[in-house]
């Protein structure tokens, strides 16, 4: 019978994560104007941001030219073999090159550090040694903390890859602060799946005209219930004579009034007086919270502009219809 290696496992897993935390601390603790020159040049070229590296540095390379090129930093991987076998014609003297290596020795880097220094290419070296090749030639570095590799005996890049991973979200972040680049930015580059549709805009999927469920202030209930039937919404918004939103009246309203003689009354007498309204230009991911994080949990929700006018109308089916949620 097998042994319970439950104790071993996690104390490995636990080891690992704690390493990596402490480089992780490391780094923060390093950060400094290198690093914000780097943001600074990244941000001032006329052309692309060139990444490379090779093995598990080229990984984390081709990780950090996505991040940038998905956050309106221009940017593509380059395979340093590759590179000289044709490829360093990709790279113009418009552009920057980051080059991931730890120990700052890759031979398969030589040719590209070459080109760089030849026709006066930026070059930005993020490696754990100052001492190395790549660090002595490039024009910015990233000097990451020596920590030790959370594998041991082994050394195979753990802990290093971390913190050059967290190196290249730090440079993209401040890159998308420094240049204002926004949500509706970031959708451009990601239209589809769960993430373009948190970033999909409530005025791109109400209701809005004829369709949305509305009845002027002193309505007589009979004719709201209509209006509510006949939108097949489940509720219909109350306004006033400039078509501010002031209630809204729902199946459960009408429960609640069901033994008075609502027949009778107006809408004013039945509605709920303070409607949990979305406003224009708001996130679909945001409406969703607003619609489900509070006390009251929504199926739907109308649209208000700061004047509180109704624009449009959100159900929840419109949510999950664009894969929200």
């Amino acid at each position: 019978m097998v042994a319970d290696k439950t104790d071993v496992i996690l104390q490995a897993m636990k080891r690992t994560v704690s390493m990596e935390v402490d480089g992780l601390k490391s780094l923060n603790d390093s950060l400094g104007e290198n690093a914000v020159d780097v943001v600074k040049l990244f941000q001032g070229i006329e052309g692309r941001v060139i990444c490379a590296g090779v093995g598990k540095s080229g990984h984390v390379a081709r990780k950090i030219s996505a991040t940038l090129a998905s956050t309106g930093t221009s940017s593509f991987f380059v395979h340093p073999a590759e590179a000289s076998h044709g490829d360093l014609g990709m790279i113009s003297e418009k552009d920057a090159v980051l080059a991931l290596s730890k120990s700052g020795e890759t031979k398969e880097l030589s040719d590209l550090i070459a080109y760089c220094r030849r026709f006066s290419v930026p070059l930005i070296g993020m490696t754990m040694f100052g001492d190395s090749t790549l660090a002595k030639n490039s024009d910015k570095l990233l000097l990451i903390p020596n920590a030790k590799e959370a594998c041991g005996e082994t050394r195979a890049p753990t802990t290093s890859t971390t913190l050059m991973m967290a190196m290249g979200d730090a440079l993209a972040v401040a890159l998308i602060e420094l240049s204002g680049f926004t949500a509706e930015d970031f959708k451009r580059y990601h239209p589809g799946g769960s993430l373009g549709a948190a970033l999909t805009s409530a005025d791109e999927i109400m209701h809005e005209g004829d369709k949305l469920p509305l009845v002027r202030s002193g309505t007589l209930m009979p004719n709201a219930v209509k209006a509510m039937s006949e939108k097949g919404f489940g509720c219909v918004g109350i306004v006033d004579q400039n078509s501010a939103l002031i209630g809204i009246l729902t199946d459960g309203d009408l429960r609640r009034h069901f033994l008075e003689p609502v027949h009778e009354m107006s809408v004013d007498e039945v509605m709920t007086t303070t409607p949990i309204v979305a406003q224009t230009g708001m996130l679909a991911a945001d409406v969703l919270r607003l619609m489900t994080g509070g006390e009251r949990k929504l199926t739907q929700v109308f649209v208000c502009d700061e004047s509180g006018q109704v624009k449009g109308f959100i159900h929840m089916h419109d949510l999950l219809k664009i894969g929200v949620s």
